[in-house]
């Protein structure tokens, strides 16, 4: 069996020109990075806005587990099939980043022949966007310490700042640092930390906004901390929006790229919804609306992150609303979540399958409370057997839910057809009329609580000392209006990873909240997630390579 890079390697690239031309974009409307990549331009961006807005169709999955649900994959996979059954399909896509591509995932490009290409570039620097997410974040830290070194105007307490370095990279080793040492020539020693840089609200802002004005606004409402006397410094007091909006001009436009079969796609920001919103750009997503019948685009891990903080965080700055949803499940993670270990997933056990179906029922219905209508899709394995295919066709026939089999990682876009057929035929037959879980007037802990209750199947929420205290301070500052960002593990609805399935009556400690005032919404740290994941015992970065002639191996 191949490897998804040797099957990206061996595939018939396009030049990026005639992938625009498919879509109605001429060379002038391109900036290319080499001959298979471009960023759309402003003023292309700008007329495209006025053509007809398509249907929009949102892929989520189960909680995810080690079998895999192949999620983007199946993306990819469903806007080839779109194609192939006569619609005019464009995806807009999540942006790899180096943390996850080095450490557990080792690429994030989809898999077979169901891939986004230029493979290789994508899941390494790509377009260069994280770099500008990354230097514009940590030049707003320089900025802070510098203003401090030279006199501190604006009294900030060194003590209570609360804005972090960040790097696109796994480094436990910098969760928390100490900056600012070998005496007053070196700048005023103070606690810091570094975050994920896709975990950053710079991230986030580029994500959701919609132009460069709305670029810099957001950047001017970041909060930096606090003053001596307890206020709130922002970005504005420092006066530095407009820098740091220089160094996101070009990261802000949207890149275009291609599939193996030649389906246009945006790929832009996005990563990590277990500890970010986790979604990709509005600016790609508007774009890609008005570039094609169908727009597919996906969310990150399980619904109960991605999903939930597309609808509620993401779509309330789109222009409309997803017209679909699909959820993406294997056979394999079912099991597991009916309790069968990884080494045991090639024996038949329709038992354990139907005990895991009710991790799946439950993204099910959460997403059908939102008022659109679902389409559940089995990502097939060959260790599937057809009694475990039948039994999860009579579980979704029983809840009412239409399934569609999908062979898009050995096929393409051909094992993607029938997939492509039931969700056209579910926009068609089932018009959707989103509905929001909470309004942004609720309180922060009622926001909490709907989340928890409604989305996880949890009883309650618990507040830390620090966090009630914190509410307090958000009320204060009329910061609580804002849509909260639940950061929780991906493995579980619940905030331990080992609770698996469908658990109920469990309750959620918040730990902390963070601000993202800039961004628009209110981060929720709960259990013990991290803004800056350390890497596994084997990372993915000790099996790539590259040869003498430039040949990449190891990634996936």
């Amino acid at each position: 069996m191949k490897k998804d890079i040797e099957i990206a390697q061996e595939a018939t690239i396009k030049p990026i020109i005639d992938i625009a031309a498919t879509i109605g974009l001429q060379a002038e409307d391109l900036e290319q990075y080499g001959k298979y990549k471009a960023k759309i331009d402003w003023p292309a961006i700008k007329e495209i806005a006025k053509r007809p807005t398509g249907k929009l169709i949102l892929v989520t999955a189960i909680n995810p587990t080690p079998a895999g649900e192949g999620k983007s994959t199946v993306t990819i996979g469903l806007a080839d099939g779109l194609n192939r059954i006569g619609k005019q399909t464009v995806i807009a896509l999540r942006e790899p980043s180096l943390g996850p591509v080095m450490g557990i995932k080792g690429g994030a490009t989809g898999g077979g022949r169901a891939q986004v290409l230029p493979m290789e570039d994508i899941n390494l620097h790509f377009t260069g966007d994280m770099h500008a997410i990354t230097a514009a974040n940590n030049a707003l830290s320089a900025l802070v310490d510098n203003h401090i070194q030279q006199g501190n105007e604006l009294g900030i307490d060194p003590r209570r700042i609360i804005w972090k370095r960040v790097v696109d990279l796994n480094d436990r080793a910098l969760r928390q640092v100490i900056v600012g040492l070998g005496g007053p020539l070196q700048g005023v020693p103070r606690e810091d930390g570094f975050d994920i840089t896709v975990a950053s609200e710079i991230m986030a802002i580029l994500c959701l906004a919609t132009n460069l004005d709305n670029l810099k606004e957001r950047l001017s409402n970041i909060l930096i901390g606090y003053t001596y006397d307890k206020q709130p410094i922002y970005v504005k007091d420092l006066q530095v929006q407009g820098a740091l909006a220089l160094l996101l001009k070009d990261a802000l436009k949207p890149n275009l790229v291609q599939t193996i079969e030649g389906t246009p796609a945006l790929i832009h920001g996005g990563p990590f919804a277990n500890i970010a919103h986790g979604c990709n750009s509005v600016i790609a997503t508007e774009t890609a609306l008005h570039l094609g019948e169908y727009t597919v685009t996906e969310a990150g891990f399980g619904a109960d992150l991605g999903a939930e903080k597309f609808l509620d965080i993401k779509t309330p700055n789109l222009s409309k609303a997803p017209d679909a949803v699909v959820v993406v499940a294997t056979i394999r993670a079912l099991k597991m979540h009916g309790g069968i270990d990884k080494e045991h997933l090639k024996e038949e056990n329709v038992a354990a399958l139907v005990a895991g179906f009710a991790n799946l029922k439950r993204h099910v219905r959460n997403m059908q409370n939102y008022q659109l209508p679902v389409v559940v899709a089995i990502n097939e394995f060959v260790t599937d057997t057809e009694a475990e295919i039948q039994m999860l066709e009579q579980c979704c026939k029983e809840i009412g839910v239409p399934i569609a089999r999908t062979q898009v990682w050995e096929k393409g876009g051909a094992g993607g057809e029938l997939l492509a057929q039931q969700v056209v035929t579910a926009i068609d037959e089932q018009p959707g009329n989103y509905r929001r879980l909470y309004q942004n007037e609720e309180s922060l802990p009622d926001k909490a609580a709907k989340i928890v209750k409604e989305i996880y199947g949890g009883s309650n929420v618990v507040f830390s000392s620090v966090a009630q205290r914190q509410l307090n301070v958000f009320k204060k500052n009329g910061w609580d209006q804002l849509p909260i960002c639940m950061a929780k593990t991906q493995y579980s609805f619940s905030d331990d990873p080992q609770l698996l399935g469908a658990p109920a009556d469990f309750s959620i400690t918040i730990r902390e909240f963070v601000p993202k005032l800039g961004a628009g919404f209110i981060v929720a740290l709960t259990g013990t997630v991290m803004t800056m994941p350390g890497l596994p015992k084997k990372p993915a970065a000790l099996n790539m390579d590259v040869d003498a002639d430039g040949n990449v191996s190891g990634l996936f």
